[in-house]
């Protein structure tokens, strides 16, 4: 009874208002994820749903995947490749645009609001959008081109496998860009402005002040954006669903459409959920990374 007590003492409020969460997290988060990995060491197809008899298996389905399945070894190949790809020219030209916002002028404000847009347009309709854009006969990518006259005929931009990935590496760098923006333009205004004072008038021409002030003061926001970029941009899904479904011929397949696939095209449920599994286990792992690196910089 006292320690029923202790519990709606007034030192012991917050745990009440946490306590919401947490139960949503164990119930909507924490149950699936166990129930995703034991599911992965069984053997569960749509006949053994039909049956109710789920076989344990060990790591067989993973052991298949790495030995039998090569369309995993090429989902981990373009994922690796549309996650780098995908963060350098989001940083890059997020950068570049945090840079040349630093210094207010007209219509300053209103063009980086502008420039928000393309991270506020839910995902789907982008990939959407992007699909129509990309179209081989009435996009206007394809239309712009020609009327440029840099090709003569149609590039069939989502249906061939040399340009479905530069395609939506192009679709998902334009969505990422305003992220890395805002937050390294964030990261800028808290360098202060006397060490640029100081810098003009000991006569640093601009490159110096950028490379002796601005990056190394902009390091932990650097590290942070690079960090968090990768594991938006490593578990993609719906931008790759909605373009190309993961074609044409596996040429845009990712851990996460590959996982969706096997479970619900495929109705492999078991391996389905080991490729969900792998994908977890490195983003995971990446989290706790970025984790350490935020409280090590607190206590320093």
């Amino acid at each position: 009874m006292n320690k029923i007590k202790k519990l709606f003492k007034y030192d012991n409020v917050g745990i009440w208002f946490v306590l919401p969460a947490f139960i949503y997290m164990v119930v909507f988060v924490g149950c699936p994820i166990i129930y995703n990995f034991v599911l992965s060491f069984q053997d569960v197809t749509v006949k053994t749903l039909r049956s109710n008899v789920k076989e344990f298996v060990g790591f067989q389905n993973y052991i298949e995947l790495f030995q039998q399945d090569s369309v995993l070894a090429t989902s981990i190949w373009n994922t690796l490749v549309f996650t780098v790809m995908c963060l350098v020219f989001q940083f890059v030209i997020g950068f570049a645009l945090a840079l040349f916002f630093n210094k207010s002028f007209k219509f300053s404000k209103a063009v980086r609001g502008l420039l928000m847009i393309p991270w506020m347009i839910p995902i789907t309709v982008s990939g959407l959008m992007f699909k129509f854009m990309f179209g081989t006969d009435v996009g206007i990518i394809n239309y712009f081109l020609r009327s440029m006259h840099l090709i003569s005929d149609n590039i069939d931009w989502l249906t061939s496998t040399t340009t479905a990935m530069p395609a939506v590496i192009f679709a998902n760098i334009w969505i990422g860009i305003p992220f890395n923006m805002i937050l390294i333009a964030t990261g800028l205004t808290t360098i202060p402005k006397e060490l640029y004072e100081s810098a003009s008038i000991d006569g640093a021409n601009k490159f110096q002040v950028f490379r002796k002030i601005t990056l190394p003061l902009l390091k932990p926001t650097i590290e942070s954006v690079l960090i968090l970029g990768f594991i938006y941009t490593f578990k993609v899904y719906d931008l790759i669903y909605v373009m190309t479904s993961g074609g044409p011929v596996n040429s845009t397949q990712l851990l996460s459409t590959y996982s969706y696939k096997l479970s619900f095209d495929m109705f492999k449920y078991s391996k389905g959920a080991a490729v969900a599994n792998i994908l977890f286990i490195i983003l995971f792992f990446v989290s706790l990374m970025y984790l350490k690196y935020v409280y090590s910089e607190e206590e320093a």
